[in-house]
């Protein structure tokens, strides 16, 4: 067991409590649960980041290799209507395919050989890909399950402490037992979060209509926002979507520019353009900012460039997954100690 915490317990516990066999039971509790959490908890950080990142460039190869399939179609389109739109008799196409059609043909040929091996590979890939995301998030709901039993004994340990011991303990001890409850509570928070992540576009979710603004002011109300911030919202349309992921997608970008500001007066503004095909989004705190060479790693799974107490390094990566899931975009731009403008589009 952690010997700070045990030595730290002990100094606030009786002589009677101190050699208490069943006490030292209680410690040895806590102290598997303690190892049993740390070691799944780092295979499941290694897992997530790993497997995140393999899938998300996986996926992206495949796009690519699709939109190539597509053009090679449409060329060999073009070409039989070309022979159409001539109309050739019988002995003017074997007049054209003594002169160009061996090439032609061998064009063809070539190509479809081609469209051929690209398409068992892309299916055996998309087999794989199937295996190892599935794999993925069972492999995330047993790990997260497991972790939530030991902080289950935990928390309860350390109330029947706090009840029991109630008038031995001094406030020293009640703080210390109060810290580790804390701390229970972030790692609840923070494997429901892995739970979360590992859900997004794992299942077809019922697409409806949203109105934005409603769904603002239902969000700003059930969060803690301290009163020194001023959220500005400007008129916002009504989109295509799920209204659980957006909410989601609002609330992580909102939270976090709450917790990074250092301002006296801190400020939200929401706000959005149509862009024919999609709409635009901006979400601009005047927090800390974010310097350039980091854009790109906070979208990052367990990636937090300020280790905050109240931090779990998950929320912009599931805001990441949520846009790209509808297949938009999301950038970013900044100026230490200014300002932290986030952009994302949601098509129409």
């Amino acid at each position: 067991m952690n010997s700070l915490l045990k030595r730290q317990i002990r100094k606030y516990l009786s002589q009677e409590l101190k050699s208490n066999k069943d006490l030292e039971q209680f410690f040895d509790a806590i102290d598997r649960s303690y190892n049993n959490f740390d070691d799944q908890f780092t295979m499941q950080q290694r897992a997530m980041n790993i497997s995140s990142e393999e899938l998300f460039e996986a996926n992206q190869l495949l796009k690519k290799e699709g939109l190539s399939q597509q053009e090679v179609i449409n060329k060999l389109k073009r070409v039989i209507n070309t022979l159409k739109f001539y109309d050739l008799s019988e002995n003017e196409v074997i007049s054209a395919i003594e002169l160009d059609g061996l090439k032609l043909a061998e064009y063809i040929d070539n190509h479809t050989k081609k469209i051929i091996e690209i398409n068992k590979q892309r299916e055996k890939l998309l087999s794989e890909l199937a295996y190892q995301n599935q794999e993925l998030n069972d492999y995330a709901h047993m790990v997260s399950h497991d972790l939530k039993s030991p902080l289950r004994s935990i928390d309860t340990l350390v109330s029947w402490i706090t009840k029991d011991y109630s008038k031995v303990l001094d406030a020293n001890g009640n703080e210390q037992l109060k810290l580790i409850r804390n701390n229970v509570e972030k790692m609840d928070i923070l494997i429901n979060s892995i739970l979360e992540y590992s859900t997004i576009g794992k299942n077809q979710i019922e697409v409806y209509k949203v109105d934005l603004n409603n769904l603002i002011l239902e969000l700003l109300n059930s969060m803690h926002i301290p009163k020194h911030f001023k959220i500005i919202k400007n008129n916002l349309p009504v989109v295509k979507g799920n209204k659980h992921r957006l909410k989601q997608l609002f609330q992580n970008i909102i939270d976090n520019g709450v917790k990074y500001n250092d301002k006296k007066r801190g400020v939200i503004e929401i706000d959005c353009e149509d862009k024919n095909d999609f709409w635009q989004f901006s979400i601009k705190d005047n927090g800390i900012g974010i310097e350039k060479k980091y854009y790109d790693k906070i979208f990052k799974i367990f990636n937090s460039l300020n280790k905050r107490e109240n931090s779990t390094g998950i929320g912009l990566s599931i805001v990441k997954k949520i846009i790209t899931f509808y297949d938009g975009e999301i950038w970013i731009d900044s100026v230490v100690g200014k300002y932290t403008t986030f952009y994302f589009t949601l098509k129409k």
